[in-house]
């Protein structure tokens, strides 16, 4: 029961602008406005450019939004995470890797939720099918993580296992629509929640109807006709449609058009560096002429979105050590929330959209990502580059953190059951309620109070 000694958060990153007594006397301030400014950051990335891109995408591929929500958008939020894992893997030789994403974990099931159900004035409606599939992902890919971590090496073909466990989740959800046609036939009878999408679905049956004479082929299988899909905006086909019709008579607005609201324009005003800079370096695919280049919008996107973040951490490191918060209750608040930054943001847009679906999705979707970010540095060092041995890694805490990994699944898919399929302010709180009560068991975890596991940092 000796005290652990890890390694400072800050040492993963370049020394900041002021020694440690410049920060003391106001320096600090500097490090906070960088912070709020690249909230703001990545606020503008997602809106005008990382969601634009994925509207297309998944229109082009004629993709659901829980579909979406659950491969590209994850994929492109979770773009961070997998900078870290290589960062982790070949670079720090440390375990950073895996203490910010099994750390991280915990806050972005329940505390990204919090934020869906709290910022969001729309109501949005949840399906049963795509939020089972993620939490059932998600349960299997962390126990294959804990379970390969348990002896402290990383062998090959534990890695491998990673990425075939994503493979097979892809390979769900390329036969997604029928899987989910089948189930309500088989489980409608007994299961409320498919009864009320049946029912949801023929009292729409005119606007569905309608849809299949006007819309391509290849929509008639949307998640609206199958009778899962309950968002009444219908993210991935009516709003698309529209947004379409949009561009054909006009053009989408310049990104330097000044708002009319006084509050907007002095955001405007502030953030008119980051917009000039990401319109010279990425194509706006809302405007007709660069619309066809989507998925540079989306590749460059998610790189400004890893960058942004990069820094945002970076500056909450420092801060968090000028003020003396502890290193293990840094990694479980300001440095979880800081790394998934991308997500939340992303998150809390489209919910405001009622777009429930792609919310959650991409909230649980980008976790089972996060496994696979585990799980490519470590299959091609263990492959490629150290052959002759596995990589070592720290496992300490392991218990712990199965047992809150396994127990926010449980506790987020029992909390939506019972609040009745939807995201609103009710399961924000309770969200909020639970994850602060994890955070707080973690922290007296971490700091030794309970389980007699002590971590101090080396040196001091």
């Amino acid at each position: 029961n000796g005290t652990r000694c890890v390694l400072s958060s800050s040492s993963e990153f370049p020394e900041g602008f002021f020694t440690p007594q410049e920060r003391k006397d106001g320096g600090i301030v500097i490090y906070f406005i960088i912070i709020l400014y690249m909230f703001l950051a990545v606020s503008i990335v997602c809106d005008d450019y990382f969601l634009p891109s994925l509207e297309i995408i998944s229109e082009c591929l004629g993709l659901s939004q829980d579909v979406a929500g659950a491969t590209f958008m994850a994929a492109g939020s979770s773009a961070p995470e997998l900078v870290t894992a290589f960062l982790g893997a070949f670079v720090t030789k440390g375990d950073i890797g895996v203490s910010t994403i099994l750390g991280s974990a915990i806050y972005n099931l329940l505390g990204i939720s919090a934020a869906c159900g709290l910022f969001s004035s729309v109501v949005s409606r949840l399906s049963c099918w795509p939020l089972f599939r993620d939490c059932l992902a998600y349960t299997i890919s962390a126990a294959a993580v804990l379970a390969m971590i348990s002896d402290n090496r990383i062998y090959w073909y534990e890695s491998a296992s990673l990425l075939l466990i994503y493979g097979c989740y892809i390979l769900v959800l390329c036969f997604d629509i029928k899987i989910n046609q089948y189930l309500m036939k088989k489980f409608s009878p007994c299961c409320t929640c498919f009864t009320k999408a049946m029912e949801e679905n023929a009292e729409q049956q005119p606007l569905v109807g309608w849809r299949d004479e006007s819309g391509p082929l290849i929509r008639q299988q949307s998640r609206t006709d199958s009778g899962i899909f309950q968002d009444e905006l219908d993210y991935s086909h009516l709003s698309t449609s529209l947004h379409g019709l949009d561009e054909i008579s006009e053009d989408h607005p310049n990104v330097f058009t000044m708002p009319e609201a006084d509050m907007k324009r002095i955001l405007w005003v502030l953030s008119l560096p980051i917009i000039t800079l990401l319109y010279l370096t990425i194509p706006d695919c809302r405007r007709q002429f660069w619309r066809n280049w989507f998925m540079v919008t989306f590749l460059i996107s998610a790189a400004w979105i890893s960058a942004i973040t990069y820094v945002l951490v970076w500056m909450v490191t420092i801060a968090g050590e000028t003020l003396g918060i502890p290193e293990s209750v840094m990694g479980l608040t300001l440095l979880a929330a800081g790394t998934s930054v991308p997500d939340t943001v992303a998150s809390v847009l489209v919910a405001r959209k009622g777009n429930g679906d792609m919310a959650m999705s991409n909230i649980v979707g980008s976790n089972v990502f996060d496994m696979l970010c585990l799980g490519i540095p470590w299959f091609i060092k263990t492959a490629f580059i150290t052959t002759s041995g596995p990589i070592e890694v720290s496992s300490s805490g392991l218990t712990y953190t199965a047992i809150s990994l396994i127990c926010s699944v449980g506790f987020i898919f029992l909390a939506v059951h019972l609040n009745g399929w939807k995201i609103d302010k009710k399961l924000g709180t309770i969200c909020l309620v639970l994850y602060l009560v994890f955070t707080v068991l973690s922290i007296l975890y971490e700091l030794g109070i309970i389980g007699n596991n002590p971590t101090r940092v080396c040196g001091n």
